[in-house]
């Protein structure tokens, strides 16, 4: 069974990240734990990263204070390893190569699947790189997920065509804008990938979105990425994050279901 096919088979999906470790791992097996049960239907881990560059601050400043408690790779993968005899939700690994190539490639991916790890994504490998990473991840049973942005404007087909699991299709990072202009972006963007490759699924990320807002950019595409909301909610709470969490993707989820 292909978890993460399955992850959009069920109508539009929701799909919340959150960084690992911050404020402590015990916390985020809780909030992970909370979101499957809310709702969310495939679920974004980060690896905490010293330079996590494509990200905005506040994710920036997660992934510091995770480093800070000693927050390694093994233990996300046992953490992943109890929650797989909790939780049937798919769950991709977000980091950068750097975090992928110390480990050693070979052994990072067997690892990942042993966990019960359903795909990869790292911010920073370009298309020319993705080889290196996407071939031992279909060796060891993990998809390997690409990403565009209104800058691959050009390349989108060719990213779109080799793409595995899912695309990521990131808006900008600038929420200064206007939210039509957003939605407008964000409709080019989604209208080319589904142009370039009308059988994977694609899921669009804007970590502020509001549940509305949320519903909208869903709309456009297959799923939601909520990329910032729970690391903000488990900054502002910290231990005690876990109910707010929950009740934060109870609501997303019925603004994707079209509910009130």
């Amino acid at each position: 069974m292909n978890r993460i096919k399955c992850a959009f088979a069920k109508g539009k999906a929701l799909i919340p990240f959150v960084v690992c470790g911050d404020p402590d791992l015990g916390t985020t097996e809780q909030v992970v734990l909370a979101m499957a049960e809310a709702g969310a239907d495939l679920i974004e881990l980060g690896i905490p990263f010293s330079d996590p560059t494509a990200e905005g601050p506040a994710i920036q400043a997660a992934s510091q204070r995770a480093l800070q408690k000693g927050v390694t790779a093994d233990d996300i993968f046992a953490m992943v390893e109890r929650l797989r005899k909790k939780v049937s939700v798919p769950v991709v690994l977000s980091t950068y190569a750097n975090v992928v190539f110390s480990y050693g490639t070979d052994r990072f991916l067997a690892r990942a699947a042993q966990a019960g790890v359903d795909g990869l994504i790292l911010s920073d490998v370009p298309l020319e790189e993705k080889e290196e990473f996407s071939a031992p991840c279909r060796a060891n049973g993990l998809e390997f997920i690409s990403a565009v942005s209104p800058a691959s404007r050009g390349r989108v087909e060719q990213i779109v065509g080799e793409a595995e699991g899912f695309v990521y299709c990131a808006s900008a990072l600038d929420t200064t804008r206007a939210w039509e202009q957003v939605a407008a972006e964000v409709k080019a963007l989604t209208h080319e990938v589904q142009c370039a490759n009308a059988h994977i699924p694609c899921a669009v990320a804007f970590g502020p979105a509001a549940p509305e807002q949320a519903g909208v950019l869903a709309a456009l595409c297959d799923g939601f990425i909520a990329d910032t909301a729970v690391v903000e909610l488990v900054e502002r709470y910290g231990k005690d994050a876990v109910p707010y969490v929950r009740e934060y993707i109870r609501q997303m989820k019925a603004a994707l279901a079209g509910e009130k």
